[in-house]
């Protein structure tokens, strides 16, 4: 079968619509009621979700990548996403770093003919069986990208309905890693507060100053030492003697 015919083999029911619809309304309220253990795994669920319900799918994985060239797998269903972007961090190409550095949505119809990413082609060629990919960004910060990829064994299978129904799950995995990073953030913000205010009234102990004063004194050795405020409040909590 040529790849126009194996593009166009599967389309997506009204009954299909309805079964994602519905699976991906239990994903988003599952999400909305956890914590951050929980959004991870919502994130895991999705990706579970999306390689069965896109057309063509054999497997689905969440890539994050940062501008050191350090790429990481989110979620996966199955070993060969984490192939994938181990073989792109070997080489700092491919797909998924293509579509979410530089471009929103990459669909790759056959590996064995495309040329854009020779390293990774040559690698993921010889490392496991996949022959289409789709990849779709899902958020580009300053420091870190991410992106949804989809993989199939055989060429041409991502046709216009796989990018459809995968855009809706690349849409819902963006607010579900948006949920998981606002989660840190705010768990991170909780713990460098409590961190600051144990290192001040340490200070305030040690030199009978008021809460003010300890923490302008904590500003002024961040200052000196050109190193983050609450770097300096947890080597203080941490140390058995936090000043002569």
């Amino acid at each position: 079968m040529d790849p126009d015919s194996q593009r166009q083999g599967r389309r997506v029911s009204a009954e299909t619509h309805t079964s994602i619809a519905l699976e991906l309304a239990a994903l988003v309220r599952d999400l909305q009621q956890s914590g951050h253990t929980d959004a991870e795994t919502a994130l895991g669920d999705l990706v579970q979700s999306a390689a069965k319900f896109v057309p063509g799918a054999d497997f689905a994985g969440i890539t994050q990548a940062d501008r050191g060239g350090a790429v990481r797998t989110i979620a996966a269903t199955d070993d060969v996403a984490a192939v994938l972007d181990r073989v792109q961090q070997d080489h700092g190409q491919g797909p998924c770093l293509s579509a979410a550095w530089e471009q929103h949505t990459i669909v790759v119809d056959d590996l064995a003919v495309d040329q854009r990413w020779p390293r990774y082609r040559h690698d993921a060629l010889q490392r496991t069986n996949v022959r289409s990919v789709m990849s779709f960004r899902l958020f580009s910060g300053q420091r870190t990208v991410g992106a949804l990829n989809f993989y199939a064994d055989r060429p041409g299978v991502f046709g216009d309905d796989a990018i459809e129904v995968a855009l809706v799950y690349a849409t819902h995995a963006a607010i579900a890693w948006d949920v998981q990073r606002r989660d840190e953030q705010f768990r991170s913000a909780l713990a460098s507060r409590d961190i600051i205010g144990q290192a001040k009234g340490m200070l305030m102990e040690r030199f009978n100053i008021d809460a003010v004063q300890a923490f302008d004194l904590l500003k002024r050795l961040s200052q000196d030492g050109n190193t983050p405020l609450v770097d300096i409040a947890r080597r203080l909590v941490d140390s058995d003697h936090p000043l002569p």
